[in-house]
């Protein structure tokens, strides 16, 4: 059997693999787990075709399978190996190729073979994600309301989300009711989100809620060095995006090629159509000219940052 499993939400597919091992009645000891890309494709194939030691079925896991993909991997392996062994596949082996890439390169030989002989599934969407969230929570009590702050705060990264929910069982092992108290306590605001907001209230001059962002960061102990280097870093994030995205280049492309996690690139390609690639080139050069001050000791950081916001909201 094989299965071909690609998107940008590793979480529905690392759930989407254990549901596969469930399906087929695998034990652990029966799994065998490879990387392609570092992996020499024959050793897998070889794996594939040998019967399990126990007699049972066996499941390979073949994760970064970009040879699926349109993306270029280094490799001294030739695709073709896998295209023989699909012609004849073991029955007693489940082989699960999977990928965190937004798109399959539907002109390959390869995609075409696994398309006939397998199951492919997209998990680029992620559906209601508040559902997904509320699952996470299997057996506590936590209201949408709630679930919603939960996202606001760390944003709909499910692997993200995943790992804070964990976080807050652990600490909740004897209560089961999960209140809006412990969603502000125990989870960790996602600092590119508190940056994207700072910066939409700047580019629309939103002077009282800017400063207060302001402070509130230099509140919860961010150095004001720190959030002008986010903020560069931010700026230079969206016009490299807008510029590659106006040539043609997927989310996943872009974050590829600017070597950056797509839910980045994701928060910056929802903002930059509203924003013109000069304003972004402005802002960078500003915040350039503020890091040389503050470094030369011409201006304390604090306080430069200060002047710098102020001069861009009045």
């Amino acid at each position: 059997m094989l299965y071909l499993l690609y998107g940008l939400e590793k979480y529905l597919i690392n759930k989407e693999i254990k549901s596969i091992l469930e399906k087929h009645k695998i034990e652990r000891i029966n799994v065998s787990n490879y990387n392609l890309e570092e992996s020499n494709f024959k050793d897998i194939i070889d794996d594939a075709q040998t019967i399990s030691m126990f007699g049972d079925k066996k499941a390979i896991i073949v994760d970064n399978s970009y040879i699926f993909t349109g993306k270029n991997i280094k490799s001294d392996s030739n695709p073709d190996d896998f295209l023989e062994y699909f012609k004849n596949i073991n029955p007693d082996t489940i082989l699960i190729f999977n990928i965190i890439y937004e798109k399959l390169d539907e002109r390959k030989k390869i995609v075409k073979e696994i398309k006939k002989l397998g199951v492919i599934k997209d998990f680029n969407k992620s559906g209601n994600l508040n559902s997904i969230v509320k699952e996470m929570f299997d057996n506590y009590e936590i209201s949408f309301s709630d679930i919603n702050l939960l996202i606001d705060r760390v944003g709909n990264n499910l692997e993200i989300i995943s790992q804070e929910v964990d976080k807050i069982k652990c600490y909740k092992d004897n209560n089961k009711n999960i209140t809006k108290e412990d969603i502000i306590n125990l989870t960790s605001r996602n600092i590119d989100i508190d940056i994207f907001a700072f910066i939409d209230m700047l580019i629309n001059k939103n002077k009282e809620k800017t400063i207060e962002t302001y402070y509130e960061m230099l509140k919860n102990g961010e150095e004001p060095i720190k959030v002008l280097i986010m903020l560069a870093n931010q700026f230079r994030i969206m016009y490299q995006a807008k510029e590659l995205y106006k040539k043609g280049y997927t989310g996943n492309d872009i974050a590829t090629k600017l070597g950056i996690h797509p839910y980045r690139i994701k928060l910056a390609l929802e903002k930059v159509t509203n924003y013109d690639s000069n304003m972004l080139l402005n802002y960078i050069s500003k915040l350039a000219d503020l890091d040389y001050d503050i470094k030369s000791g011409n201006i304390d950081a604090a306080l430069g940052l200060e002047l710098f916001i102020l001069g861009e909201i009045k």
